[in-house]
């Protein structure tokens, strides 16, 4: 009888998650904020909580964020890490100061203690480059002369991410000093020694790796991946690191086929992680922090957005480019639900989640707004103001700036 609940309650869940994913790309929204919605709505203080599926959803969510970290590792190369390093770590030094510093500040004035504050400073510095990259697309702009910009900000998040989650990991398991700075040291080594092996010996990992046959291929990965996963743990480091690395050490050949075999179940995986995130979140407990989300989400909208614009400017991008990069980074969704949710397993703050989901249930609706009409509001507003900056004002019949072209 459990069996077949369990079957019913999953099937459900997985039928409503694609009745949500279509009605989002009916209107060309992200289905982030519906998939945690839908978690609000079954979960604890919901409309009708589940029961008997719910461990099943909870190891469904952790495989969801392993894939999550796969996926963006295999976006990228240790090269082409390594040339972001080098060329754009001023980018990656602003964004942080910019945007975990409002997070941080935020949570000590209300009182939450500093290790709150490192956690919620993690939830408002990284954007969602899964949202940030379908925005990009839907609009055309994957050839413009910003894009690479705002792509090497996201991977300086990234790396940032191989870093960041062994601390927060540790100090939300109230780990010592020594403790928290053995994990870091580990998985500052860990990271090192992969980006190493994946420059020098990244051909052979390939090999070794690959086959002809797409279900060997994807067994193989997705069997390396979690179990690297397991071993990245245990080790008390986070699981998603080791599968970000995974990702990493793969490249050419390999990882396009991995990516392709891997994108449905990630997309599945990922969907499921944020219904859960949502099930564990009391819809009541949101209504009291929606003023301060509110708040934190559109002074970090703003910090993002300057932000884009400083870096596009250091990379002599045209002035309309800068508005368009700024715009395009303000949306935040997976990886601010990954932080917080690590903080929400081990009850650092009760009020964290809540306010977590409200932020990211704000910017990942404003995030493609700010993304498509930054730029046009903020052309039209200088350009006014230096119509009525003019003498006499702007001349009637004077001729307006010149549209810039898409690759501007």
């Amino acid at each position: 009888m459990h069996s077949a609940v369990l079957l019913i309650e999953f099937g459900s869940i997985i039928l409503g998650l694609g009745l949500l994913g279509r009605f989002a790309g009916r209107f060309g929204i992200s289905p982030i904020p519906l998939y945690l919605l839908a978690g609000l709505a079954f979960g604890t203080g919901g409309l009708l909580p589940l029961g008997a599926s719910e461990e099943f959803v909870a190891t469904g969510a952790e495989i969801g964020v392993i894939l999550l970290l796969l996926m963006l590792g295999l976006e990228y190369t240790a090269g082409d890490l390594v040339t972001n390093l080098k060329s754009h770590y001023p980018a990656g030094l602003v964004d942080c100061a910019f945007n975990a510093l409002p997070g941080a500040v935020a949570a000590l004035l209300m009182g939450w203690g500093p290790v709150a504050a490192v956690v919620l400073a993690g939830v408002t510095w990284i954007s969602s480059s899964g949202v940030i990259a379908k925005v990009l697309g839907d609009l055309g702009r994957i050839g413009n002369r910003e894009t690479p910009v705002i792509l090497s900000v996201l991977v300086l998040e990234d790396l940032a991410m191989a870093v960041y989650l062994p601390i927060v990991t540790a100090l939300v398991a109230g780990a010592g000093l020594m403790t928290g700075s053995i994990t870091l040291a580990i998985a500052l080594g860990a990271a090192g020694l992969v980006l190493f092996v994946a420059v020098r010996y990244g051909r052979v990992i390939s090999r070794f790796v690959s086959s002809d046959d797409p279900e060997k291929l994807l067994l193989v990965v997705l069997g390396l991946t979690i179990l690297v996963a397991g071993v990245a743990q245990q080790l008390q480091v986070s699981a998603a690191v080791g599968a970000f690395l995974v990702g990493i050490a793969l490249s050419g050949e390999v990882a396009e086929g991995a990516h392709t075999l891997l994108s449905p179940l990630r997309d599945l995986f990922a969907a499921v992680f944020f219904v859960f995130f949502g099930l564990h979140t009391d819809p009541a407990s949101i209504p009291p922090v929606l003023l301060p989300a509110l708040a934190l989400a559109l002074l970090t909208a703003v910090t993002k957005i300057a932000t884009g614009y400083w870096a596009a400017r250091r990379a002599g991008i045209s002035v309309k480019g800068r508005w368009r990069a700024g715009g395009a980074l303000v949306a935040r969704g997976e990886f601010s639900i990954v932080i917080a949710g690590l903080a929400v397993s081990a009850g650092i703050e009760p009020s964290l989640g809540p306010l977590a989901t409200a932020y990211v249930l704000i910017l990942v609706v404003l995030g493609p707004l700010t993304a498509r009409f930054t730029e046009p509001l903020a052309t039209r507003f200088f350009r006014r103001r230096d119509d009525l900056d003019r003498p006499g004002g702007a001349p009637e019949g004077a001729p307006r700036e010149a549209e810039a072209s898409v690759g501007d």
